[in-house]
């Protein structure tokens, strides 16, 4: 059956986690199935599992990859490419190392599935980085598999939140590593891909601002070491050359107000609290997480696992429907 919509895998994360929850609520959503075509990369006895946590009644049927293209794409019917790594009475809200290695083993499925053109995009439900590296797995997180798997260099994380978007120029390592990664190559490349990711999602002239690493972007050398003239403004000033509308380093405090008010269309944040704090005082909800510089398109949920309330069928499904919306705008039409 010849496909119109964006054909999107949805990977279950850690089935411990809210994952399995939040993808039937999603894929219950009518609207999910006007914009795209929709499977399951997971274990289809975690999802039977969840659907007594969110009273839901919906089909779950099991699909090989071979089966892929005869899916007939339908409100009621979730479709899930079954790799059956898991029992079916594993634990809710714990770290399990087999959780952690399944929830790498979809991911890495998808990425083939990606990279051999027979989905347009991916869609990632949350893991837990103990269960992933207790699983045998030694990566930060989704965004480091995705890079290493598709040999891709030079790539950034991205938050798309209402009004705001943050891109961040290192992401997870402690903040002592971050400021000694940055560097004005690093910088100039994330405002570079900053504005190309714009640019395809339609914004033709995208103004970018770019935080400073100190308080109040070290205030003429107030504060600090002279990082941001040794480490920011080169790369700035390299992007600007390019005909780039970039500013800064910028004090970072106000920053994010003048974001969300309008003055900048994306915000190069120097390291991961910088620019998931604003985000998420924003919403959980709402924050959307996509990898950009990637040959593939993925995109998100911005939230973890919640361990705490998996099983009790009250996660919400908002930030995995945004997150499909956004990956069928990105996604390469057909």
């Amino acid at each position: 059956m010849k496909q119109t919509k964006p054909v999107v895998g949805i990977t279950m994360g850690d089935a411990a986690g809210v994952g399995p929850e939040i993808i039937l609520k999603t894929l219950g959503n009518e609207e999910i199935y006007n914009i795209s075509n929709p499977f399951v990369i997971g274990d289809s006895k975690i999802l039977e599992r969840a659907k007594s946590f969110v009273g839901s009644e919906l089909e779950i049927q099991s699909v090989t990859a071979e089966g892929l293209e005869d899916i007939e794409y339908k409100l009621g019917t979730v479709h899930c490419l079954d790799l059956n790594l898991l029992p079916a009475d594993l634990s809710v809200g714990e770290v399990s190392p087999d959780a952690g290695h399944a929830a790498f083993e979809y991911l890495r499925t998808a990425i083939e599935l990606a990279n051999e053109q027979k989905i347009d995009a991916i869609c990632t439900a949350p893991l837990n980085k103990e269960a992933l590296q207790k699983g045998g797995h030694k990566y930060p997180g989704h965004t480091e598999i995705l890079a290493d798997l598709t040999g891709t260099q030079d790539y950034s994380m991205m938050l798309s939140a209402p009004n705001l978007r943050v891109i961040h120029v290192t992401t997870h390592v402690g903040i002592i590593d971050a400021v000694k990664m940055i560097n004005p190559e690093r910088v100039y490349h994330v405002i570079k891909l900053a504005h190309d990711t714009l640019r395809k999602a339609g914004i033709e002239a995208p103004k970018i601002a770019v935080c400073g690493i100190n308080p109040h972007a070290g205030e003429n050398g107030l504060f600090g070491y002279g990082e941001e003239d040794e480490k920011v403004v080169p790369g700035v000033e390299k992007a600007q050359g390019e005909g780039i509308d970039a500013v800064g380093p910028l004090p970072a405090d106000t920053l994010f107000f003048r974001a969300v008010r309008g003055d900048f269309d994306i915000v190069v944040a120097m390291y991961h609290d910088q620019g998931h704090g604003p985000v998420k005082v924003l919403g959980l909800d709402a924050g959307v997480n996509i990898t950009v510089g990637l040959p593939i398109i993925r995109t998100s949920v911005d939230h973890g696992t919640a361990f705490d309330i998996a099983g009790k069928g009250i996660a919400d499904e908002k930030s995995l429907i945004e997150a499909m919306r956004q990956a069928v705008e990105l996604a390469p039409k057909r």
